[in-house]
């Protein structure tokens, strides 16, 4: 089969995802929400797929799931979002490319892509607020982007590594 093919049907599949994890981890009480669950299929997707895949499935997703959901609220929350998910996605595929296909460097471009979205989250939110004539404080950063997401930013640190690995071993990685 087509590689290109392949990453079609893979990018749909953790586009499904993404609107899926959320309805499964607003279940839980105080930390759903904190566990970025749309982060994790475009994570996995920068990685598998490359990084004009993982940019165009979160660029996809949180107007997506606002279309079919409501969810996330799409101005300004959700076109941050958007620019978050997509650097997500771009990064994980560029850094995966480029840097040696052993363990250790999974979770640098893991790390180095959830840096990097936070940043183009909150560049975005600052844009937004300019926009929308609202105040968007280096408190709100610091705490929407690290205090709050500790419990996602621990998941992903976990879980997108697993799965990366597991995928590498099925050779199912169609970014390398």
């Amino acid at each position: 089969m087509n590689a290109n093919i392949k990453k079609l049907v893979l990018s749909g599949v953790l586009l499904a995802l993404c609107m899926v994890l959320p309805l499964l981890t607003g279940q839980i009480p105080q930390i759903g929400r904190a566990l970025s669950p749309m982060h994790i299929p475009v994570l996995i997707c920068g990685f598998v797929c490359g990084w004009k895949w993982g940019l165009a499935l979160g660029l996809i997703a949180p107007p997506l799931r606002y279309a079919i959901f409501g969810m996330p609220p799409i101005f300004p929350d959700g076109v941050a979002m958007m620019f978050e998910l997509a650097a997500y996605g771009a990064a994980c595929g560029v850094l995966y490319k480029l840097l040696p296909k052993k363990i250790p460097y999974i979770y640098i471009t893991l790390i180095s892509s959830m840096l990097i979205g936070r940043i183009i989250w909150a560049a975005a939110r600052v844009v937004l607020s300019f926009v929308s004539n609202t105040k968007f404080a280096w408190s709100l950063f610091i705490s929407g982007a690290f205090i709050n997401a500790v419990p996602g930013i621990i998941l992903h640190i976990v879980l997108v590594p697993l799965v990366v690995v597991a995928l590498k071993k099925a050779r199912l990685m169609l970014n390398e």
